[in-house]
């Protein structure tokens, strides 16, 4: 099995493809290691000691070294982690069982029903044309609602934290989304 590894515009995180599905569907974001013990595979990276967030996409799985650390020390113990779940065909998550919870997708504001339509196309920009774009650099953006002209969205993956992330929010996303849908007059990271 080879694993193919993709740098990302965040210099802390790479993105790995194993070359099969990691995530049937949705993406799953672990930024510590206990929002990771619900998982086999993200708890065994973060295991490592120098891992800040994991993240699994549709076909990758991306992972954020801590300050300071050294790609070229941590990628071949990641490698072989990967390489040792996915060979052996292990679960992603572990069973649930009580107490156990998954992040809501739901939007943090509660959207405002006379702005349906403008809510429908701010989701079908992002789901259409941002989503892909992002997935491509080994994260993940996620509508969480739209007030008074202002859209929130929240960044995963290697797009947490990234340098450029401020760029992409107000150079591309804010400039798409204002083209397309008028009301729309500024996008927030949330």
């Amino acid at each position: 099995m080879l694993i193919e590894t993709e740098s990302t515009p965040n210099p802390s995180t790479l993105k790995f493809l194993p070359g099969r599905t990691v995530m049937d569907a949705g993406t799953r974001d672990f930024a510590t290691p206990e929002e990771a013990e619900t998982s086999p595979l993200a708890e065994a990276i973060f295991n490592l000691g120098d891992v800040t967030g994991v993240f699994f996409g549709r076909d990758f799985v991306s992972v954020t070294a801590g300050p300071g650390v050294a790609w070229s020390d941590l990628k071949p113990d990641v490698l072989a982690i990967l390489l040792d779940h996915f060979s052996a065909a292990m679960p992603l998550f572990k069973p649930a069982r009580a107490g156990f919870s998954v992040p809501s997708d739901e939007p943090t504001l509660s959207d405002d029903p006379a702005d349906a339509d403008i809510v429908a196309q701010i989701r079908e920009l992002i789901d259409t044309r941002v989503r892909p774009a992002v997935a491509n650099d080994g994260g993940d953006i996620v509508y969480r609602g739209f007030d008074k002209g202002k859209v929130f969205l929240q960044l995963q993956g290697a797009c947490a934290g990234c340098p450029s992330s401020s760029a992409t929010l107000k150079n591309g996303i804010e400039q798409l989304l204002k083209y397309y849908v008028p009301e729309v007059t500024e996008v927030r990271a949330v």
